[in-house]
């Protein structure tokens, strides 16, 4: 028993050397690092309670005052961590707007720098001082131009140099619609505002076209014969336009025709026969108004005429004649499309005045003649193919008494004079032979001899 006693004192005294031992080189380890240890592990920055500890009461490291102690060292050190981390972000950041300022700064230097160049150099393009040379130079400007089409004609003509600063010019001045197409010559040392002027009222174009349309030929021949010269790009809107009332407010005489509705064209008639100066591709409203224009001073301006003592007016002719302007047009275009000459017109005017003013009394119900038969084509030949069997030309004057509603083509001043003061004479009927030659009869047998005369019965 003794020795069993004596065995566990000795097992009891290794075991309390052995701690003691631990203890002591905990203590003599941590004295040694105690500055760096300090440094690196704030959680043992504290270590006097070992001390004081009753060298038979440390049994291990996880008792509940060493475990408060770690914590609230690892609260120190965290709130320590994150006040440097915030005091070196501080920093940072404002390293960081200073680096931001200078590169703000640079780039409005550099935006100013830039801006204040194209500026120089676009006032300059824009008054023309560096363009001094005044040769002439061709401008095509395409079909239907948007600004940007006109800024690059421009440039690749040499007119400018600053395309984007004629396109802010344009469109700060509020010109940037209202350009023409075509062909453009003028000279290159002008500045944007003489540029645009020109471009916008198509002075200087070059792409002109010489047409000359005859007397007597109607509306849709004009328009193939216009189309042919390349004066029309839009064939179908100059018709339009001619059976439209867009005219009406510039030309009184257009405000006095009567049921305009009742006509296939209702500027038949007035389109004035005559040689024009058309722009290749022109606008239909242009091509129109300069045939409005000249039908305009050609019969309200004075004028000498054969036959008058002094210069007159046809307007005023007309005025006394007891018809309309409308309906001695339409009278003129009946005895320019059926007479042979000049001379043939007065007769076939005294024809259709008898017939209109005494066609009960002489027994005639209407005017009969021939070329108002297809109207608005010229021969049955000209009916479209889709339309030939049905088609009925409500200008048919053998179809209805009076006037047919409106003129069958555009007449010459001579027709026109020739429906104001026609021959005096009692015909009432009249015939042509193949070469022409006219004959004219007051009955209707006379009428059929002149038929055989002429070969035609």
């Amino acid at each position: 028993m003794s020795n069993i006693n004596e065995q566990n004192s000795e097992e009891y005294l290794e075991v309390q050397q052995a701690r003691e031992k631990k203890i002591r080189d905990f203590k003599i380890d941590y004295s040694q690092n105690d500055e760096n240890t300090q440094t690196e592990s704030p959680i043992y920055s504290d270590m006097s309670f070992v001390d004081d500890l009753d060298d038979n009461e440390i049994n291990s490291y996880s008792g509940e005052d060493v475990k408060e102690q770690m914590t609230e060292n690892s609260r120190k050190y965290l709130k320590q961590q994150k006040k440097l981390q915030k005091k070196q972000e501080k920093k940072r950041n404002k390293k960081n707007r200073r680096t931001f300022r200078l590169l703000w700064l640079a780039s409005v230097i550099i935006v100013g720098a830039v801006l204040a160049v194209y500026l120089l150099v676009g006032v300059n393009d824009m008054l023309a001082i560096n363009r001094t040379d005044d040769t002439q130079v061709s401008v095509k400007i395409p079909d239907s131009p948007k600004l940007s089409d006109v800024s690059t004609a421009l440039k690749n003509a040499g007119v400018i140099s600053e395309p984007s600063f004629f396109e802010m010019y344009a469109n700060i001045t509020k010109s940037a619609d209202g350009f023409h197409q075509g062909d453009f010559r003028f000279k290159s040392n002008l500045d944007y505002e003489a540029i645009i002027n020109l471009l916008q009222s198509n002075s200087n174009r070059t792409d002109i076209v010489t047409v000359t349309i005859t007397e007597g030929q109607n509306l849709l021949e004009i328009a193939d014969t216009l189309k042919n010269a390349g004066v029309l790009s839009d064939e179908e809107k100059f018709l339009e336009l001619c059976n439209s009332t867009y005219f009406d407010e510039d030309y009184e005489f257009l405000q006095n025709i009567k049921k305009p509705d009742n006509r296939y064209y209702k500027l038949e008639g007035y389109l004035y026969p005559d040689t024009y100066d058309f722009y290749i591709n022109e606008d239909p409203k242009v091509t129109i108004t300069r045939f409005l224009n000249n039908f305009e001073a050609s019969i309200y301006q004075r004028q000498t005429i054969e036959g008058y003592d002094k210069r007159v007016k046809i307007s005023d002719l007309i005025n006394d004649s007891g018809y309309s302007m409308d309906e001695i047009l339409t009278i003129a275009s009946i005895v320019q499309a059926e007479a042979a000459n000049n001379d043939d017109m007065y007769y076939i005017s005294s024809i259709i005045h008898n017939r209109l003013e005494r066609g009960d009394e002489l027994d005639v119900a209407s005017l009969g003649l021939d070329s108002t038969m297809y109207y608005p084509y010229r021969s049955e030949d000209k009916i479209p193919n889709d339309i030939k069997s049905t088609f009925k030309s409500k200008y048919n004057t053998y179809n209805f008494a009076g006037l047919p509603p409106g003129s069958i083509c555009n007449p010459g001043t001579q027709a026109i004079l020739a429906a104001i003061n026609p021959y005096d004479t009692d015909y009432i009927y009249f015939c042509h032979s193949e070469d022409g030659t006219p004959y004219y009869a007051s009955t209707i047998w006379e009428h059929q001899y002149n038929q055989e005369v002429a070969g035609i019965s």
